[in-house]
């Protein structure tokens, strides 16, 4: 027990509170730079079904793409650069590989090719890249696949394409989609390996006798967090001496209400959010009422906030949450644990 409390795990906690309304927030840039979503999750309050034009956006959501055993060196395909890289927003993420213990590959939806390699691949790459902020047995290797010097049959695009091909032999199930393309821009690279198309899964809940804290009181913002992720998770907020699981509670004071708890997963796009957001603006129509929206990133991506390094070792944790008030008020709230750069 004598643990150096020094070396405690951290996290990062951002909070903003800002206006729609005001021309200088910057809610919009804040949700785009969170790249690789897997999980949105909705809570409404004093509400047992969304309306028709919520539920719509809702499902509406972009389909995404799985494709088994990508060679990585099939992303520079010159057809698909063309198609998908540089007519949009292109998102790919290697599936089920570990930041911090496999090599990990994400697209970036500004052309940026980041590869998080072991020592062995990286030296095998024998391209440059920078030793990782949070372990110093892996390098990140990034690539802008929009420069010039990167263009199909340039030089630099030649050396990256053998490096990949004949050096380090890089497979890896691998996420897409595309913004606004869709599917028909990503066709390029699909035709040529074993893919499925999938919608995201959308998991509605109704909670009839929920215990909602007093936004109205002053709550701090971990409290308000903590109470949050329970109803997310389902767990018991009772603290019953017979549980030994949970000794959680809403925070005081509290009233009881029913709600909808709304989550859809999958490869989540920012634009298909900021819709979602849109429309939840619209929702709020009376006084004191409220909505909640928090936005999961991929525990395993190679980056988190824009293009800053993510690492994972306790939880990966990152993620926002949004709760958005009558009137165009919002309380904006963005973590990452310790192996992050602080969020935007």
């Amino acid at each position: 027990m004598c643990a150096d409390l020094s070396q405690t795990p951290r996290n990062l906690l951002v909070c903003d509170r800002s206006s729609f309304l005001d021309p200088r927030n910057r809610l919009s840039s804040q949700v785009e730079q969170l790249h690789y979503n897997y999980k949105v999750s909705v809570l409404l309050p004093e509400c047992s079904s969304a309306p028709s034009h919520l539920d719509s956006v809702i499902n509406s959501f972009s389909c995404f793409y799985l494709v088994r055993n990508l060679p990585i060196y099939g992303l520079l395909d010159r057809d698909f650069l063309e198609s998908a890289v540089y007519q949009g927003s292109a998102y790919g993420l290697s599936y089920r590989s570990r930041i911090d213990e496999d090599n990990c590959v994400a697209l970036m939806p500004n052309g940026h090719l980041c590869l998080s390699l072991d020592k062995d691949s990286f030296e095998l790459l024998g391209f440059e890249g920078k030793r990782s902020r949070f372990n110093r047995n892996r390098f990140v290797v990034s690539i802008d696949l929009t420069d010039g010097s990167m263009a199909p049959g340039g030089r630099g695009y030649l050396r990256l394409l053998t490096a990949l091909k004949s050096h380090l032999e890089l497979h890896t199930d691998f996420l897409l989609s595309h913004h606004p393309g869709g599917g028909a821009s990503l066709q390029p690279l699909l035709a040529r390996y074993d893919w499925t198309e999938h919608t995201p899964e959308i998991v509605r809940r109704p909670l009839s006798n929920l215990s909602v804290p007093d936004l109205s009181s002053h709550l701090a913002a971990h409290s308000f967090l903590e109470w949050l992720g329970t109803v997310d998770a389902d767990i018991s907020r009772d603290n019953s001496s017979s549980s030994f699981l949970s000794s959680l509670v809403c925070p005081e004071p509290k009233t009881t209400v029913r709600a909808l708890s709304v989550s859809v997963l999958g490869l989540l796009l920012p634009q298909d959010v900021h819709r979602l957001i849109q429309e939840l603006r619209c929702y709020l129509e009376h006084p004191g009422s409220w909505a909640s929206l928090t936005v999961h990133g991929f525990m395993d991506s190679p980056v988190s906030w824009g293009d800053k390094e993510h690492g994972f070792q306790t939880g990966g944790d990152n993620f926002y949450s949004l709760l958005l008030l009558h009137g165009d008020e919002y309380r904006l709230h963005l973590s990452t644990g310790m192996q992050d750069a602080c969020p935007p």
